[in-house]
């Protein structure tokens, strides 16, 4: 469904669940992406799953180095609808590098030859149906297989509000598969229930990765602004404090890392 709101705009929701608005997406999008390629120099290859509004697609097309962006989404109608509908995130279907492949994540995954992407982006809907697979330890065994040593993933990880038995199971699992680091951030998205949603960030054995403190500054670089926009939420100092956790939260997070 698609509806025009009075305060945040167009609206797109998807099995009665509120997914962007024109108002807020922004502060999902540029921190789903940034938080993670930000902190890698370089990132060439880049898979999204799900996604299909592109409004992850528009943010990793910023990155100059990246030379190959792979997404595949579960349902065309999402991407049919976005690009109707919302002009100003489907504008990542535009770009060159893009390719799309219509289908279901896990087996893509499953298919995809060892060590091929530096970075992967899970822009998932809730674990309830067919996203249900996407926050379980196989997935999460495939994405360490597809990425390269101190490769990186960014995974939608719930609100800390709502879902803290999911984001502990979450954490416990990607400790057992991801070697490198694990990290949880979170960013405020006024329209998503709770008002904020949180990121899983983990690397893979190999070059250590520091999230918490940024190496490739996206907003150094002005030269995506003309055809994306400006970035209206992530700067490097946000990223840094997506990583400042309540203490309820810090206490069950910090525990699974012992």
């Amino acid at each position: 469904m698609v509806f025009q709101s009075s305060t945040y705009g167009k609206v797109l929701v998807l099995d009665g669940v509120i997914q962007l608005t024109e108002r807020d997406e922004c502060a999902y999008q540029e921190m789903i992406t940034h938080l993670q390629l930000c902190s890698i120099p370089n990132p060439k290859k880049v898979l999204v799953i799900g996604g299909g509004d592109g409004g992850v697609l528009r943010e990793v097309s910023r990155h100059s180095s990246v030379e190959k962006i792979d997404i595949c989404e579960i349902d065309k109608m999402v991407v049919d609808v976005s690009k109707q509908f919302f002009p100003k995130v489907a504008v990542g279907f535009d770009d060159p590098r893009v390719t799309l492949h219509i289908g279901d994540g896990v087996a893509f995954l499953k298919a995809v030859p060892e060590g091929t992407y530096d970075a992967v982006i899970v822009d998932s809907s809730d674990p309830v149906g067919p996203a249900q697979e996407l926050f379980e330890k196989p997935f999460f065994e495939s994405i360490a297989k597809a990425l390269r040593p101190g490769g990186v993933v960014c995974t939608q990880a719930e609100s800390i509000w709502l879902h803290m038995h999911i984001i502990e199971d979450i954490v416990a699992n990607c400790r057992q598969i991801f070697k490198g680091s694990v990290n949880y951030a979170w960013t405020t998205v006024p329209t998503y229930p709770s008002g904020i949603i949180g990121f899983m960030l983990c690397s893979t054995e190999g070059p250590p990765v520091d999230f918490k403190h940024p190496i490739n500054p996206i907003d150094a670089d002005d030269s995506h602004v003309k055809t994306k926009g400006p970035l209206k939420f992530y700067n490097s100092e946000i990223h840094s404090a997506a990583f400042c956790l309540p203490s309820f939260a810090r206490k069950v997070i910090d525990a699974k890392a012992d």
